[in-house]
């Protein structure tokens, strides 16, 4: 079981590690897309910024809230900087990994946690969220 705060009991969550100056960056159009589709089922996407990989998220909070809303109009949550490298991973980024067998190994890896709050899935960074491997688990777990 995922801790998860109250605000999202109930909800499918997608959480997805972040940064504004990665190749893997426009997949932001994306996530903002599953998140208008089907927050109305029951999804929510939490966008957790890292500047874990190469620096690629070198902002303040402020610069990547603007980047984010102002570039691609993302509307769901982000997050503070969160460390999800294994060596100093955030309490939450150690559970995930514990439960899913690996902890991030790139911006943008998405890992898919059901309404009960158990963990179902994880889809690599080059995943993107519109593959049909991505939406049919969402949808599924919407269905649960």
């Amino acid at each position: 079981m995922v801790n998860l705060c109250q605000a999202y009991a109930g909800k499918v969550v997608l959480v997805v590690n972040t940064a504004s100056k990665c190749g893997y960056t426009p997949q932001y159009e994306g996530l903002e897309q599953l998140f208008e589709k089907y927050q109305s089922q029951g999804l929510v996407v939490l966008g957790f910024p890292s500047n874990d990989f190469m620096g690629q998220e070198p902002g303040t909070e402020a610069e990547i809230q603007d980047f984010c809303r102002l570039t691609y109009d993302v509307k769901f949550p982000m997050f503070e900087k969160t460390p999800v490298k294994k060596e100093h991973a955030h309490p939450f980024y150690a559970q995930l990994a514990e439960l899913s067998g690996t902890f991030p190994t790139w911006n943008f890896q998405k890992y898919l946690i059901g309404r009960d709050g158990k963990y179902i899935t994880f889809f690599t960074p080059h995943t993107k969220p519109s593959d049909p491997m991505v939406i049919t688990a969402i949808e599924k777990a919407l269905q649960q």
